[in-house]
């Protein structure tokens, strides 16, 4: 794919006006966007076809999950408005109704693992037995075993998943930082290079990108990143 490809922008913004302002801003510097829960809730859906056919990817950020005639029918539903990903909760059932309600269309569903603000003691206030890393290995099976096309995971994670599914499943990676940027609140973090280096076939860019004082120019300097990897 081309290398401009492989940085998708999140749209972390409160409602359609500042999201169409911002893709015009970024204009061709980025080809590919996240629409998540807050533009979502905010009338962001509609920018899915929006942008579809003005030639961008967009990737829906909602991490479904519920019982699986729920979610099997709400992925059909987001498969008709021409995304390219949707996030589902890596859970067994989750991942099974998810792929099946994406057959037949162009959507690609992502298993959420675990969220890139946790940590070790995070998963075990949650009730996990298992740490960060053994519990990512096990969606990642679980997620081959679904049949859905990829996970999303922390660049902590990235080396020992894709030796352990090879290139059978799309990495996307969130918690990417740019050198010197504010962490948030993210726990488990790398550089863009960093990422792509670990085995990452895309990384998401959220704050460092639209909070920018120049948020093209921001871009840029990640496009230039990757394309030196």
């Amino acid at each position: 794919m081309p290398h401009s490809d492989r940085l998708i922008v999140a749209l972390d913004l409160p409602d359609v006006a500042q999201a169409r302002d911002m893709v015009a801003t970024l204009g061709d510097s980025v080809s590919f966007y996240k629409i998540g829960m807050e533009l979502a809730y905010g009338g962001g859906l509609g920018l899915v076809d929006e942008f579809s056919r003005a030639g961008k990817q967009v990737f829906v950020d909602l991490k479904l999950h519920d019982i699986g005639a729920t979610v099997e029918k709400a992925t059909a539903q987001i498969a008709k408005l021409g995304a390219r990903f949707l996030t589902v909760h890596a859970f067994p059932q989750t991942l099974a109704a998810a792929a099946r309600g994406s057959q037949g269309s162009s959507l690609q569903v992502l298993g959420v693992t675990v969220m890139t603000s946790y940590d070790d003691a995070d998963l075990a206030a949650c009730g996990y037995r298992l740490n960060v890393r053994d519990l990512v290995a096990l969606r990642a099976q679980q997620a081959k075993e679904a049949g859905v096309a990829g996970l999303i995971l922390s660049p902590e994670e990235l080396v020992a998943t894709r030796a352990a599914v090879g290139e059978s499943l799309l990495l996307v990676t969130p918690g990417v930082r740019p050198a010197g940027a504010a962490l948030g609140d993210q726990k488990r973090v790398a550089t863009p290079s960093e990422a792509f280096q670990r085995g990452a076939d895309y990384i998401v860019v959220g704050r460092p990108i639209v909070a920018a004082p120049d948020p093209r120019a921001a871009a840029l300097a990640i496009q230039a990143e990757i394309a030196k990897k």
